[in-house]
């Protein structure tokens, strides 16, 4: 199946994606709906569990699904993990670190919680928790993250993509610079893997769930740990599956397996991992590359008809390097009483969200530190040209 084909032919779009039947579903940025190739191979799988041993039919798939995330992260299937959701991916770096009293690491603390809270919990380590200067939501420039290490920075934590604001980092460069210096480099790739090219080249750790843009089921992800990090990187559960017990007898010593499978302590989510393993071939078909390029051109539509329309669009003149498939927008006050009791916060617009969705028009409803409410838009590859013009009618 291709893009052309999907856009081309509206019943087998519909069957594909079940979701089209009767809603605009534009929040792939929050949890995504199954396709049906996903929750039929979830369903195929339930339903063989209940003749047997459900692992039984399901374990040697386990590889396919290291194998597939290897190759949409360029990496070494011994260095992924079957390790979801994301906030339990970034709490096994952040708690299976050693770091010395008078370490700092730099994070940025609007992010997503997930990728806050694991590593503030770091603090009661002795660890300094330095919180990254921006020049706006989500904007984090090289240039901001090289200014603000020192040498007694161990690690950077960012996400790929701020989950608000859209803006997509250069994690690449970021990585590039960190790693000439020896810190180390964790990244929550959520929102970008599935839809953009995520590799791994420059980063040490990634982490993501599938259940956004990688279009899988909720608690099925994957975790990225570099191959010569991996003696260094301890996970902090432990249990029959990542330590070593020959025929299932516990031995004298803790031994961990040699690969990223050190990471993964007990029995397998199966369910999820063969609907993650669905997805991810689903997406292979299409080509993240195509994938990247279509919400590229979704946004390059949606930016310019919200801005007529009077709302603001943060990040509207991100480079296209930067630039994503998460839309962000908010309103500004309309009288000058409003403007001022709002001390810069524009409308709420939770009502307008609520017509979206009376409509069978599922967008997101956010909001920043500050109060500022939003209306997030995250279309995917097979949402359609007709599906985002009626969108913008009802605003």
């Amino acid at each position: 199946m291709t893009l052309t084909e999907l856009h081309a032919n509206e019943e087998l779009r519909q069957r594909e994606f079940p979701v089209a039947r009767d809603k605009i579903f534009l929040a792939h940025a929050g949890v995504c709906p199954l396709p049906h190739r996903v929750a039929e191979a979830v369903s195929e799988c339930a339903q063989r569990g209940t003749l047997g041993d459900q692992e039984a039919f399901v374990l040697h798939r386990l590889n396919d699904a290291r194998q597939l995330g290897a190759r949409l992260l360029n990496c070494q299937p011994e260095e992924v993990a079957l390790v979801g959701p994301t906030s339990l991916a970034l709490s096994f770096v952040a708690a299976g670190l050693s770091f010395r009293r008078g370490d700092n690491i730099l994070i940025y603390h609007d992010d997503y919680p997930s990728n806050v809270y694991p590593w503030m919990a770091l603090a009661e380590r002795g660890v300094e928790v330095r919180l990254l200067n921006t020049r706006g939501l989500g904007i984090i420039r090289p240039v901001d993250v090289m200014g603000q290490v020192d040498e007694n920075t161990r690690l950077v934590a960012l996400a790929s993509c701020h989950f608000i604001g859209g803006y997509r980092i250069d994690f690449q460069a970021i990585g590039k610079f960190l790693r000439a210096r020896g810190i180390l480099f964790c990244v929550d790739a959520i929102q970008t893997l599935g839809a953009f090219p995520t590799t791994v080249e420059h980063v040490d750790f990634l982490a993501a769930d599938a259940h956004k843009w990688l279009l899988g089921p909720c608690g099925a992800g994957l975790l990225y740990v570099r191959r010569e990090l991996q003696e260094k990187l301890n996970p902090p559960v432990y249990g029959w599956h990542n330590v070593r017990c020959p025929n299932f007898v516990a031995q004298e010593q803790i031994v961990f397996r040699k690969d990223a499978t050190k990471y993964e302590a007990g029995t397998h989510n199966l369910l999820g991992l063969i609907g993650l393993i669905a997805a991810m071939e689903l997406v292979a078909e299409i080509g993240i590359e195509n994938i990247a390029a279509e919400l590229l051109r979704k946004r390059a539509r949606l930016v310019p008809a919200l801005q007529a329309k009077g709302f603001t669009v943060l990040n509207a003149d991100a480079k296209i390097e930067n630039a994503s498939g998460i839309i962000s927008f908010y309103q500004a006050g309309s009288s000058l009483a409003e403007a001022a009791s709002a001390a810069k916060v524009g409308k709420d617009l939770t009502a307008l969200h609520k017509k979206l969705t009376d409509a069978g028009i599922v967008t997101s409803l956010r909001a920043d530190r500050k109060g500022q409410s939003y209306i997030r838009f995250s279309p995917h590859f097979y949402n359609t040209d007709a599906e985002l013009q009626r969108t913008l009618e009802l605003l």
